[in-house]
């Protein structure tokens, strides 16, 4: 029986724009560097924060709808719908979602008091603590991933994602971050 080959490593960003080079002539290699920093970068500090949230003992999923009460202000409440909307969701998977995090303790599931056929969520002292406890492992990994830089490189870097991240918004208006549209 043959050996399990071990997996290649990825290649280098200098190896992945020569091959594409290589391959497409028309390929602008500064382009190209950017936007594959850019991927590799997105692809590993979402891994590192998968692992934070896991050490904590909640999914990415949940994390998004403690972020997103956490967002909507004190006193950190919100219908399922505006949530699920929120989250380009379907009311099935946010229903499902709350199930699962309000039998954890992060959120409860109520009646609105002045309209009974309302469904108010809203975030736990526990789950605000989940969020707080998320945040600071999230603000520990980021400053050792920017310590290489100084202030003004920060300051210098934030402005250029901003002008890339607005040029995207405007070209693509309703994707949102959500890749929903393109399954199917």
């Amino acid at each position: 029986m043959p050996e399990a080959q071990e997996p290649s490593a990825e290649p280098t960003l200098d190896e992945q724009i020569a091959a594409y080079q290589r391959e497409y002539r028309d390929l602008d290699p500064q382009v190209e560097q950017v936007v594959s920093a850019l991927g590799r970068l997105n692809r590993r500090m979402n891994v590192a924060y998968g692992r934070q949230l896991a050490e904590l003992g909640i999914s990415n999923a949940e994390w998004e709808v403690l972020k997103t009460l956490v967002l909507a202000g004190t006193p950190y409440r919100m219908g399922p719908s505006e949530l699920a909307k929120r989250l380009g969701l379907t009311p099935a998977a946010m229903t499902h979602r709350i199930d699962r995090m309000a039998g954890d303790g992060l959120v409860t599931r109520d009646r609105d008091e002045t309209n009974r056929v309302r469904v108010i969520v809203e975030l736990t002292d526990e789950g605000r603590a989940k969020w707080l406890e998320a945040m600071r492992m999230a603000t520990a990994f980021e400053g050792d991933l920017l310590q290489d830089l100084s202030g003004d490189e920060r300051g210098v870097l934030g402005e250029l994602l901003i002008r890339l991240l607005r040029r995207v918004e405007h070209a693509q208006p309703d994707a949102g971050g959500r890749l929903t549209d393109l399954e199917g």
